[in-house]
């Protein structure tokens, strides 16, 4: 099994990159593990769990993603949470089943902030990005996707998102084997890491 970690900040085309990876391979050959299907669950009014931080490490429940992966390591199928942007809440009822595969990719903005899911990623990317860039993807994918207004994005921004991204994202960046510039427009960076899982597939393929 091989483990990649695909990490960057909000916005930066971490999943555009992931999905023009997956779709280069056949349905089970790529499992991706988003990190945002980990974010801590809150009873508290709707008001104030939109106002929670979600862009700092503590947010996310990675004794729970760290005991799934290594699960998946070994060979058993995990049930990953299910989490809802739009009551910021994490479903009591529903859970998505994953099966293992031989290549698992793990994608977020913060997961390489966390030690012990560092140490279970063998290879580490980092999607860079211009913060401009960045803030007109956030802008528009909270508002259509979120149900977020322009002005609660701002504020969100300012407030949170980019102090956030500049103490604990940017710095993790030290931790990635590969930075690719220009998110999920680098089409060489991004054929490069489909040539590694192809190559890595052929061998677990050839055992």
């Amino acid at each position: 099994m091989l483990i990649i970690g695909i990490a960057g900040g909000t916005g930066s085309g971490k999943t555009t990159v992931v999905n023009k990876i997956v779709s280069s391979f056949k349905p089970g050959e790529v499992v991706v593990i988003p990190q945002d299907s980990y974010y801590k669950d809150s009873n508290l009014p709707l008001e104030e769990r939109l106002k929670q931080n979600f862009d700092h490490p503590d947010s996310i429940d990675f004794d729970l993603l760290n005991e799934q992966i290594e699960d998946l390591r070994n060979g058993k199928t995990i049930q990953q949470p299910v989490y809802s942007y739009l009551t910021c809440s994490r479903s009591k009822t529903e859970t998505v089943t994953v099966n293992p595969a031989h290549i698992i990719i793990i994608e977020g903005i913060l997961i390489f902030t966390n030690p012990k899911l560092r140490s279970l990623l063998d290879i580490k990317f980092f999607v860079d990005a211009d913060a401009d860039e960045r803030l007109l993807r956030v802008i528009q994918r909270d508002v259509l996707e979120r149900g977020r207004t322009v002005k609660m994005v701002m504020d969100r921004y300012v407030s949170t998102l980019k102090p956030m991204h500049l103490q604990f994202i940017e710095p993790s960046k030290r931790y990635a084997d590969i930075i690719i510039p220009q998110g999920g427009n680098n089409n060489v960076a991004i054929d490069f890491l489909t040539a590694i899982i192809e190559k890595q597939l052929s061998k677990f393929a050839n055992k």
